[in-house]
């Protein structure tokens, strides 16, 4: 049997997801103030690590079973 998942369990995902991004940049931010080649650095680094942390956030959701609704199948 294929899970599908909620509406709300996609919801919750989003926002616990935006949180961790939202402190990320905040601490991540905070020494290129405000130069542009910083800030350009900054950009290219904080790519890098927004995608580490949406790879960790789907494994750690992936073992979260709330939210998963059966959807028939063979």
């Amino acid at each position: 049997m294929i899970n599908r998942a909620s509406r709300r369990r996609s919801v919750v995902k989003a926002i616990t997801y935006r949180g961790i991004i939202v402190v990320l940049d905040f601490n991540g931010d905070l020494p290129a103030e405000a130069r542009w080649p910083r800030r350009a650095g900054f950009m290219v680094i904080s790519n890098i690590y927004m995608t580490v942390a949406y790879f960790l956030h789907e494994r750690v959701w992936s073992g979260i079973k709330w939210g998963l609704e059966p959807q028939g199948g063979n």
